[in-house]
């Protein structure tokens, strides 16, 4: 096995090319070189896979198109944020989604990524630096597993099923957190935050389900039509992603009926609180009643009142009132309202 890895004049500014091309005996690597040295090191006899980071530079992404023939619609869909769809022209198929890296504090690190396959190629689009797949390049490299035999179909399955697979850890992480507010929501712990969380959490999945549910299509698409650019040994990998991707839409549809609920239970809960709140202050109010009633009586200014001269008149009074407000909180709680 042979290996190579090539540094010069780096690209335009905000723009990082990459080339990686192989076969079962070769392996190189090369980066940090224009698009014009890039594009000579393709190898017809090995698989090329071109991956550019940031879509800033025109000139850049003009040079693929013209290097490689893409259509002037693909490269709209390339640099404009588009619906997860798979589309086969003549000499290549174009395929695009969303890469969900993570999500923190209700934040959703995204991009979308764009792939064109071709016989012996196969270049990736993405809108900034980093993604999930520096661990399947080292693998390449390495040549662990079945990669370096198979041909670019096979990478781009392979690409896709990275992505995928993060999908699950992305939805792992809503999964802890919902579980995280019904354990609070079980113990009565409610407040205008939690209602905030659920409310991030059902955007979340209402962007996720968007970000997901295409791809089920794109991929039947690949997996039902006898494309010239995916051996037919490789549609079974693909249908393998289209399965994962059927498991996801569930598991995202169940997670949405449980927020869903979680907004349920803590609305009922505010109003169970409500009520307690609501009860109290009634009772308070039914006991004050009787003793604002005789306040007021004696609050009158008619000079003939004859307890007025009466010397246990102001302890009598207290008395009265005393033993009434308790005999109303004994009746109360034998009624057992509170």
């Amino acid at each position: 096995m042979q290996g190579r890895y090539l540094t010069a004049r780096p690209p335009a500014q905000g723009e990082i090319l990459e080339l990686i091309t192989y076969n079962q005996q070769e392996y190189e690597h090369l980066d940090n070189l224009s698009l014009a040295d890039l594009l000579a090191e393709i190898k017809p006899d090995r698989v090329n896979w071109l991956n550019v980071d940031g879509l800033t530079d025109n000139e850049i992404v003009a040079g693929i198109q013209q290097h490689f023939n893409l259509h002037s619609l693909l490269i709209e869909d390339v640099l404009e944020d588009q619906r997860p769809k798979a589309e086969e022209y003549d000499d290549y198929l174009f395929f695009t989604l969303k890469m969900v890296h993570s999500i923190k504090a209700g934040y959703i690190d995204y991009e979308q990524i764009s792939f064109v396959l071709g016989h012996n190629f196969l270049i990736s689009f993405q809108e900034k630096e980093g993604d999930l797949f520096d661990a399947f390049r080292n693998r390449i490299r390495l040549d662990q597993g079945r990669v370096r035999k198979k041909g670019a179909d096979y990478l781009l399955y392979r690409l896709l099923d990275i992505i995928t697979d993060n999908y699950y850890l992305v939805l792992d992480n809503v999964g802890e957190r919902i579980e995280r507010i019904e354990d609070e929501l079980s113990e009565g712990i409610t407040n205008d935050f939690t209602f905030q969380r659920i409310q991030r959490l059902r955007k979340e999945l209402i962007y996720l389900r968007k970000a997901v549910y295409p791809v089920r299509d794109a991929l039947s698409k690949l997996v039902k039509d006898d494309s010239p650019f995916i051996e037919p040994e490789t549609t079974r990998f693909y249908a393998d992603v289209y399965d994962h991707v059927v498991h996801l839409i569930d598991s995202l549809d169940t997670y949405k009926d449980l927020t869903t609920s979680l907004l349920d239970i803590h609305v009922n809960t505010r109003n169970n609180q409500l009520n307690q709140i609501m009860k109290v202050l009634t009772i308070i109010s039914t006991i004050f009643i009787p003793l604002t009633f005789i306040v007021g009586i004696y609050g009158m200014n008619f000079k003939y009142m004859p307890e007025l001269d009466w010397k246990w008149g102001y302890p009598a009074v207290m008395l009265i009132m005393f033993v009434l407000a308790l005999g109303m909180l004994v009746y109360f709680k034998l009624k057992k309202w509170f």
